[in-house]
């Protein structure tokens, strides 16, 4: 119809009306809150580059968790800092590791929090990458066996999920048959399935250490400008048995998000990643924006791009804001 007859302004004039007809909501279900644990006690170290984030010991965690899930945030993220590092990752597959550890210790005092655990090798490699190195190479297959040892030995401490983000070829195939021949068939698998060698990392190799000594990630993780490789990464970790698939980093790669959506019908995540949150936070230090609206703009925008889950260091003053309303 021709103006005057329509006038979309009449949907917008009261906040109520607003609310009637919004077709994108955020609430605190679609969130996951990642969090960092190194070991010792009373530790909250600070990561400079992310402000409001920290490196915390186990008994530090449980006081975290336990905010989290007055905050009704339904999951975290778990990486570990290794008290030690050497180039077969040995503390990534140790029952007694540093995210086995804060598993079970979480599990125990909060059981119904989802506890999801990051299945990579470079937190844990003097080298800093993602999989076994021999004469500057990163092997893949060798790294597989690795890989399913860490994700096993997470299930047996506790984990609900394990989520793999090396970007090693058949590693979603390798953990679901340690994970099934072991008897743990109900451990589910969120997958980083189009991992982008993202510039947006920055700040978190700072909290856990993790920068490669030589090189980079490029063999192994995607190439930013393309899309049709990043469906086929995805298809690939369906079929071998992964059960929530991931893009990583967002907000450069909504596009991907949307295609995903529009492609499979598995849930999809999307990790709000350090650079992002660090660019965000150094901006509202300043005072040039304003951290609320731009964070729930930011994290709404995913959430119509085609994502059901949101995993982002935003998440404890989201879930605060949606509570004020």
């Amino acid at each position: 119809m021709a103006f005057p007859i329509t006038r979309p302004r009449r949907l917008r004039v009261k906040e109520n009306i607003r609310r009637l007809v919004r077709e994108t909501c955020l609430t605190v279900d679609d969130l996951i809150y990642p969090l960092f644990v190194a070991h010792g006690r009373g530790v909250q170290s600070p990561v400079e580059a992310m402000p409001g984030v920290y490196n915390l010991s186990p008994d530090m965690l449980l006081e975290e968790a336990a905010r989290v899930v007055d905050l009704g945030i339904p999951g975290i993220l778990l990486f570990g800092i290794p008290r030690e590092k050497d180039e077969t990752a040995r503390e990534a597959y140790d029952d007694e590791g540093i995210v086995q550890q804060a598993v079970r210790a979480i599990k125990k005092e909060f059981p119904e929090l989802v506890v999801i655990t990051d299945v990579c090798l470079c937190e844990y490699t003097s080298h800093g990458h993602c999989g076994v190195v021999e004469q500057g190479r990163i092997l893949n297959d060798p790294t597989l066996e690795l890989l399913a040892r860490t994700a096993l030995s997470h299930a047996r401490a506790g984990a609900d999920m394990v989520a793999p983000s090396d970007m090693m070829d058949g590693r979603v195939a390798a953990i679901r048959r340690a994970l099934d021949e072991a008897g743990y068939q109900d451990v589910s698998i969120m997958s980083y399935a189009a991992k982008y060698a993202s510039a947006y990392y920055g700040p978190f190799r700072e909290a856990v250490g993790s920068a490669p000594q030589f090189g980079d990630r490029r063999s192994y993780q995607m190439d930013p400008p393309n899309a049709r490789e990043a469906l086929r990464e995805i298809a690939l970790d369906i079929e071998e048995g992964a059960d929530i698939i991931m893009v990583k980093p967002a907000l450069a790669y909504l596009d991907i998000v949307r295609q995903a959506r529009d492609a499979f019908n598995y849930p999809v995540a999307v990790y709000n990643v350090s650079g992002e949150y660090a660019m965000v936070k150094a901006a509202a230090l300043r005072g040039w924006i304003d951290e609320r609206r731009v964070v729930l703009e930011t994290l709404t925008g995913m959430k119509r791009a085609g994502a059901d889950i949101i995993i982002t260091y935003h998440a404890k003053d989201v879930a605060r804001w949606l509570r004020e309303g």
